[in-house]
C-alpha cells in the first residue's frame, strides 16, 4: 500500500485547517501558500472532503475553508479513506465480502487479514488533533562528537 499525493496533501491540508483554526472560513489562497500546494490541486481536494462532510465552505472575498467537528473528531483514516479509497494491502480484501475463489485454500490470507487490521486500527487510532500535536513538539536533540 502506498498512499498517493492526494492522500498526503490531504491531511496537510487539514492539519492547517486545525492549526490555524479561528472558527473563520479560510482562503484556500492562504492554505496554498502556506502548504506549497497548487491551489488547482486543494480545489480537487477539498471538493472531494466538502462531498463527505468534512468540510464547511463558503465562496466570495471573504469566504474559505473550515473543519466541521472538532480536530480530535477526524481520524486519519477517515481522511485517507476519502481520499484514497480502501487502504487494504491486497484486492480480495477491497471488499467487505472475500469472494476470491482461492479464499478456502489460500495461505497468506491470514497474513493479508492481520495486516489490513494493523493498518485501520493504526490509522484510526491517529486524530487530526494528533498530527497537529506532533508538529508542536520539539524535535529530539542529536549533538554528536
Amino acid at each position: 500500500m502506498k498512499i498517493s499525493t492526494r492522500g498526503r496533501y490531504a491531511l496537510r491540508f487539514m492539519i492547517d485547517l486545525a492549526q490555524h483554526d479561528s472558527r473563520e472560513f479560510i482562503a484556500l489562497k492562504d492554505i496554498s501558500e502556506r502548504q506549497g500546494i497548487s491551489i488547482k490541486y486543494l480545489e480537487q481536494i477539498t471538493s472531494l472532503l466538502s462531498k463527505f462532510g468534512l468540510l464547511q465552505s463558503v465562496r466570495g472575498p471573504q469566504g474559505g475553508y473550515k473543519l466541521v467537528k472538532r480536530p480530535e473528531e477526524y481520524t486519519v483514516g477517515e481522511i485517507l479513506r476519502i481520499t484514497e479509497g480502501d487502504l487494504s494491502p491486497v484486492a480480495c480484501l477491497a471488499q467487505k465480502v472475500n469472494t476470491c475463489p482461492r479464499k478456502g485454500e489460500c495461505a497468506t490470507l491470514k497474513l493479508w487479514e492481520g495486516l489490513s487490521a494493523a493498518i485501520n486500527e493504526y490509522l484510526d487510532s491517529k486524530t487530526l488533533e494528533d498530527l497537529v500535536s506532533y508538529m508542536k513538539e520539539p524535535e529530539a536533540m542529536d549533538y554528536s562528537i
